[in-house]
């Protein structure tokens, strides 16, 4: 619902906050927010009594709830099955307030409401008392990192404005808050349908000394501005134009936090790409010198990197985002079927899709009573405290420092089933050799040969091939017949043989030393790379691991991993499997084909 608009110098002063309203079905949340509506004169003209009005013909009782409750099923059902929007105002500020569902099976929108709030008011019912869902919203709201609350306490003139009524239902709500890290700024005793404490003191109620909802909602803290938080655009897409001599190629994407200018050294995380702002853009505009969050913008960049839609683009002078394939989380789960740890979904976080796992459950917690149970996977409406871990390296933040890279949602199938918010950045196995080549990127002496020179010239972009199989199979054959006929077709290519790495580079360490012998041909394959080569190479019975480690070295998508034979490593790691008895022609051909698919090799 829209209310009027203020005009003049002072609205536009005004700042604005947003604020959402959660408690247990029928508690009086919209009727809280639709007497502060009325009271404050923030409703369209003639609103209040239209409403009224169509009681009387309908002969309905008339509530202030109807004010909200616009959607037909809302009315009929008697219950908020969405997050309804409405503005109001005081002296002090503009308001946005969520009137968030309240009803269990309406959770996922009750939560999404709620992400977007800065402070919260709970409503509690005071002839029903603290109920389930009066538990389960507040940890919601600890969840989300939502610290100002206000506790209102509503339908006293069925309790006859009872005091011990209302202490009662402080001090047992107080003792759960306490619980869950959240201690309230207020609790206020007030009947909204009689207009008791919401915008004006009652005398039924002069035993409470405390503010009236007005009032405590101006209490509120501003949150710190997202423009003076480091820079974070998730890569929503990249856009090349062609037409009447338009060259240019622009990451494009919502800035979440902070600002960035022309002339920025900027890093793409988790890939570790670096460039610097040559334009901001925008669209069907000449562009601009700067961008600040809340934008929607568009940039190009000095040197040409392949970036990807999910990366998050950062700014280099400033602190970066944690990157891991594991990481610590409370998750809610709202999936019809339990979340098991033996299955595959998908988390979305800013623009990224990666498929992920529960690594472990650490807990799983009743929201409603606060017990802890061990279990083996997540039911409907539990939460958890788990790790999950992803098959590569995600950048994100924790949710207290940079809420829209810190909170997540999974995905089953089409339906998102759960959300949750990121606690804690966990080593993996690749942490130690993430911050080495963290180093060594942002320490490299460049060429003043750009890659994006070298790859118009040379036709291809470098990629790092690998042929892997089991010991006894032949790859060494497949990868040079894949050399000679791209070398053949002009192409420039390397095979680096593992065998030569061993007799030379590599002679001065231990056979056993495997991993050693792993992180050099990683390096070896970047510089190769890095000169613009598509770099062939082999290796016997590789890892999990080992392909990890190789892909933390040179990036994901730098590299092309062929199987050859029986699979001995996951699935989601490879891009092509090749039968071992295959003809040599015929496997070159598919890989050939595939090169051209990913656009690493064009103009043949």
């Amino acid at each position: 619902m829209e209310t009027q608009t203020q005009t003049g110098a002072n609205a536009l002063e005004k700042e604005q906050m947003k604020i959402v309203v959660v408690g247990h079905v029928d508690h009086g949340k919209s009727t809280v927010i639709g007497r502060l509506l009325a009271d404050t004169d923030s409703l369209p003209e003639r609103k209040l009594e239209e409403i009224q009005e169509r009681c009387k013909k309908e002969s309905k009782v008339f509530e202030y709830a109807f004010l909200l409750d616009a959607l037909k099923d809302e009315q009929s059902q008697g219950i908020t099955i969405d997050s309804a929007r409405c503005h109001f105002k005081t002296d002090k500020r503009d308001y946005l307030i969520i009137d968030a569902p309240g009803h269990i099976e309406f959770l996922k929108n009750m939560i999404s409401g709620a992400a977007r709030a800065e402070a919260a008011v709970l409503v509690i019912d005071a002839d029903e008392g603290v109920q389930e869902n009066s538990r389960r919203h507040g940890y919601m709201l600890s969840m989300l990192n939502i610290n100002q609350v206000v506790v209102c306490v509503n339908k006293m003139d069925l309790v006859d404005y009872k005091k011990e009524v209302f202490e009662a239902i402080r001090d047992e709500y107080l003792e759960f808050l306490k619980k869950i890290g959240i201690e309230p700024m207020d609790f206020i005793p007030v009947s909204a349908l009689k207009g008791d404490n919401i915008s004006a003191k009652s005398e039924k109620l002069a035993w409470h000394q405390g503010p009236t909802i007005l009032q405590a909602l101006d209490r509120f803290q501003k949150q710190e501005s997202k423009k003076n938080k480091p820079f974070r655009m998730p890569v929503q897409g990249i856009y090349k134009f062609t037409g009447f001599g338009d060259n240019r190629r622009i990451v494009a994407g919502r800035i979440e936090s902070g600002s960035i200018k022309a002339g920025d050294n900027v890093v793409f995380m988790p890939s570790n790409k670096r460039s610097s702002v040559k334009t901001v853009e925008e669209f069907n505009s000449p562009g601009k010198e700067k961008a600040e969050a809340g934008c929607s913008a568009g940039f190009t960049l000095t040197e040409q990197i392949y970036v990807n839609r999910g990366d998050i683009m950062c700014r280099e002078d400033e602190e970066l985002p944690a990157v891991s394939s594991v990481i610590k989380t409370n998750i809610f789960w709202m999936g019809k079927a339990p979340m098991h740890m033996n299955k595959e979904y998908i988390l979305k976080l800013g623009t990224s899709k990666v498929p992920v796992r529960i690594k472990k459950i650490l807990k799983v917690l009743d929201a409603s009573n606060l017990k802890d149970d061990t279990k083996d996977m997540i039911e409907r409406h539990e939460i958890a405290e788990c790790l999950l871990e992803c098959p590569s390296p995600i950048a994100f933040d924790l949710s207290d420092k940079i809420e829209a890279t810190g909170r997540f949602v999974i995905v089953d199938g089409y339906d998102i089933c759960g959300g949750g918010i990121i606690s804690e950045c966990i080593e993996d196995s690749q942490s130690k050799i993430r911050e080495q080549v963290f180093l060594r990127e942002k320490r490299w002496d460049h060429s003043m040969i750009s890659f994006n020179q070298r790859v118009m010239m040379y036709g291809q972009v470098p990629k790092l091939v690998l042929l892997t199989g089991k010991t006894g199979v032949d790859k060494k054959t497949t990868a040079k017949q894949l050399e000679k006929s791209l070398f053949e077709k002009g192409r420039k290519i390397y095979f680096l043989g593992i065998g030569n790495l061993l007799r030379g580079l590599d002679s001065d360490i231990e056979k056993e030393k495997r991993q050693e012998h792993i992180r050099r041909l990683g390096e070896v394959a970047h510089i190769l790379m890095d000169a613009g080569l598509i770099t062939i190479a082999t290796a016997s019975d590789l890892s999990n691991e080992e392909l990890k480690r190789l892909q933390t070295l040179t990036t994901r998508d730098e590299m092309i991993i062929i199987s050859i034979g029986d699979r001995i490593i996951s699935d989601e790691l490879v891009d092509l499997t090749l039968e071992e008895d295959a003809d040599t022609s015929r496997n070159v051909e598919v890989i050939l084909d595939l090169l051209r698919f990913k656009k690493v090799i064009f103009g043949l």
